[in-house]
């Protein structure tokens, strides 16, 4: 493997562990050092576990009522999903890490990848650098993070897995610092399931093939590679190696669909319920789409019963409604959605799910105008839009709403173990007491 400085392309992967079990942990250290376990939706399954769950033989994604008597036994603490405080601590996380690199990607909530070419001058190490960012996370939000550095991002995202799995390097690895022998032999002992973008699917092919461990994938001939698995394997390859073919994309790509649904905590039966929660995935989907600077051109919507419920009468229905105009306003899309909400309601029926999909996204200033008169597109429009999104991000989600009311809902998640919204409620911030 090159030196990476030479070509200035150093990475480092910053992960913040057990996210969700960490920022719950923060605000209620009577949780460091217990089985603790965060549920998800509805409190359904598991989708974040303490290492001490997961020394329990609790897997990813078990639900909740297979794990109710182990709970018992072991004393494990069960919290619903808590969104808004989670959100709010990765942007803590993502403020701390662009004060050590100018470039920085966020690659998901608990994820960032960090570009540190021509920083190496800064540090004695990059080690160093990384000591320092764990030091930093734990002393300014209290948050526990692992760091891997290489010369490509595959290889980062190799190294900060190794940093979690092997105490001795006290949660920094640099994979490009550490000599080739030790290098080889790390790469002996993973599996190749575990290189970033290898699935089940491809890991149940390379194993076919002969390829086990990182260490086969990275010696294997390109050529090989590419006419077996493709470009993007033979990619993967190369990046193990050390050749850096990723690069860093400080600004999200803008998405093609915006997907808003939400099973419901009981199920629903009346239309008035069912309009209700469809104009709420329609209005937060809206939100999104003006957040990445476009519009869309039809909206789908569809709701289903809960098809594990055999002893229920069974139906599920989509519609696609296309829209006068490309929008990302609110009302035009709040009021599409409920169009076609009604033409596929079916009365006598326990729905169980219901929710949203824009379609046709295109960037609002290209998007292709009608000949007819823009509804929801106009400057009008916008002001509005802009007005309450800032509206809402000062005072708080739903603060302005469209077709939204103070009544209980039942269509709302049953989230019956949820931690204080500490970060984003006044009423919930924590109050220290002098003595």
């Amino acid at each position: 493997m090159e030196n990476p400085s030479a070509k200035g392309r150093v990475f480092a992967l910053v992960d913040v562990n057990n996210f969700y079990v960490s920022c719950e942990r923060v605000f209620n250290p009577a949780l460091e050092n217990r089985p603790v376990v965060v549920l998800s939706n509805n409190d359904g399954c598991a989708i974040a576990r303490s290492n001490e769950v997961k020394a329990l033989g609790v897997k990813m994604g078990m639900p909740w009522f297979q794990m109710e008597e182990l709970a018992r036994q072991h004393n494990i603490v069960a919290l619903s999903s808590n969104y808004a405080l989670y959100a709010e601590m990765s942007n803590r996380v993502v403020s701390i890490l662009c004060g050590y690199s100018p470039d920085v990607e966020v690659y998901s909530i608990d994820e960032s990848f960090l570009d540190l070419g021509g920083l190496e001058k800064l540090w004695p190490s990059f080690t160093a650098m990384g000591q320092s960012i764990r030091q930093r996370m734990r002393q300014w939000i209290g948050l526990p993070v692992c760091v891997g550095i290489g010369p490509s991002k595959t290889l980062a995202k190799l190294a900060n897995h190794i940093a979690k799995k092997n105490p001795s390097f006290g949660g920094v690895c640099d994979l490009a610092s550490i000599d080739e022998a030790q290098r080889t032999e790390l790469m002996a002992g993973i599996q190749v399931g575990e290189v970033w973008g290898v699935g089940h699917r491809i890991q149940a092919h390379l194993h076919a093939a002969g390829i086990r461990t990182v260490k086969n994938l990275r010696d294997t001939p390109p050529a090989w590679l590419r006419s077996r698995f493709g470009v993007v394997m033979e990619r993967t390859g190369s990046e193990l190696r050390g050749i850096s073919c990723l690069a860093l994309e400080e600004v999200a790509v803008p998405k093609k669909q915006i997907i808003s649904s939400r099973s419901f905590g009981q199920l629903v039966h009346a239309l008035s319920d069912l309009r209700e929660a469809v104009a709420n995935h329609a209005s937060s989907a809206a939100e999104k789409l003006r957040a990445q600077g476009s519009v869309c051109n039809a909206i789908q919507v569809f709701i289903q019963t809960n098809h594990f419920r055999e002893q229920d009468p069974q139906y599920g229905s989509s519609i696609v409604i296309p829209l006068p105009n490309a929008s990302a306003d609110t009302r035009l899309l709040v009021r599409a959605a409920l169009f076609g909400l009604k033409r596929i309601f079916r009365p006598g029926f326990a729905y169980k799910k219901a929710g949203v999909m824009l379609m046709g996204i295109a960037e609002a200033q290209v998007a292709q105008g009608s000949l007819l008169p823009e509804h929801g597109a106009d400057a009008r429009s916008k002001r509005l839009m802009q007005t309450m999104d800032a509206l809402n991000a000062r005072y708080g989600r739903n603060t302005v709403s469209i077709f939204s009311s103070s009544a209980p809902k039942p269509w709302a998640m049953r989230r019956e173990a949820m931690s204080p919204c500490y970060t984003t409620r006044w009423s919930d911030v924590p109050v220290a007491h002098a003595r």
